[in-house]
């Protein structure tokens, strides 16, 4: 995966264009494609009925996955959108930043 849990992260598309966050969980479906909750970013009310009589139903916020085709990693050392390739570094496989070469933890 290009992008991790705790990445920064931009959305390129949808109502929350422009807008950046973190990353708070990644999830798979079951044709390869996969979605990314960000911290903040595409929330959705949830209304919850009461349990007991007398006790007042509410509305929850929570945030809603977006896909992962909308959403680009944040350059930690340029703060701009990035694309993610990797490199080996002895044995280990990195991720890098394409527009200024850092590699990402």
């Amino acid at each position: 995966m290009k992008i991790k849990k705790n990445d920064i992260v931009k959305v390129l598309a949808g109502k929350d264009r422009n807008k950046t966050g973190k990353v708070i969980q990644i999830l798979l479906g079951k044709n390869g494609e996969a979605g990314v909750v960000v911290e903040g970013i595409n929330k959705l009310k949830k209304h919850l009925r009461s349990r007991k009589n007398g006790e007042k139903g509410q509305a929850i916020e929570l945030p809603a996955p977006i896909p992962m085709s909308r959403v680009m990693l944040i350059d930690p050392k340029t703060n701009k959108p990035t694309r993610i390739s990797y490199r080996l570094e002895g044995t280990t496989k990195v991720r890098v930043a394409k527009k200024s070469g850092e590699t990402i933890s």
